[in-house]
């Protein structure tokens, strides 16, 4: 064979082999700066996936974990005679019924159970302030449109029409009603409503409102006994 042939084989086989490890630590960069990092678990090994929306990093399921942080139980409460009395920490399924709606919607905590020293979130995260609230709406447009790319789309989960969900956020809001500590849960598929780390005073704290039919991310407050979704975010 001609010298000159093997030569020029053997340069086209070497940048062959140059560009593919080029690509391959391309690939790997990239998959460490993706916008899905690793998922997380919570003290009851409960899996969350995660997405980082304009530097933060939020869970994209709602919370469901049954022990704070140091792994003391959080007290299940299915009778609303009792949980309207409560100033501690608990949580409850929707309308107390875990197989239809646990899987997808989360638990439902009082803001004592938010607020409690133990920690509600995994280690290395936390409830989020009223004002990094704030921080991710702004980022997305602001509280009057955030809501759209931060909702679930289609109708699977939301009551029709959903109003213009498109969740390029990744977020994936969903609309886990809540109990309103009197006796009775409402707005499954309508609202999902999510608590701050925040209080306004002795009996209320602010929260975040996902709408079934507006595109709004709507600043809200809720008397702390009441039941909301929780989301968590990175320290």
């Amino acid at each position: 064979m001609n010298i000159l042939v093997i030569k020029n084989a053997l340069k086209f086989y070497m940048r062959t082999i140059f560009y593919l490890l080029a690509t391959i630590i391309l690939i790997t960069a990239c998959d460490k700066n993706s916008d899905s990092p690793a998922p997380l678990s919570d003290i009851d090994g409960n899996q969350y996936d995660t997405v980082i929306i304009n530097n933060q990093v939020w869970m994209k399921q709602n919370l469901k974990t049954a022990h704070y942080r140091n792994g003391d139980p959080i007290p299940e409460i299915t009778s609303m005679s009792v949980w309207s009395t409560l100033t501690t920490g608990a949580w409850c399924w929707y309308n107390n019924d875990s197989l239809k709606y646990a899987a997808t919607y989360g638990k439902l905590y009082n803001w004592y159970a938010v607020n409690d020293p133990r920690g509600l979130a995994p280690e290395g995260w936390h409830i989020p302030s009223d004002a990094e609230w704030t921080i991710l709406s702004t980022s997305l447009g602001g509280d009057l449109v955030a809501g759209s790319e931060l909702k679930e789309t289609g109708t699977q989960h939301w009551e029709t029409p959903n109003a213009d969900a498109t969740n390029s956020s990744g977020f994936t809001g969903l609309p886990g009603g809540y109990c309103n500590g009197v006796g009775t849960f409402d707005n499954i598929a309508r609202y999902g409503i999510l608590w701050s780390a925040t209080e306004i005073d002795a009996n209320y704290a602010w929260c975040r409102v996902l709408n079934f039919s507006l595109a709004d991310f709507a600043r809200d407050n809720e008397f702390k006994g009441i039941g909301l979704s929780v989301r968590c975010i990175q320290d």
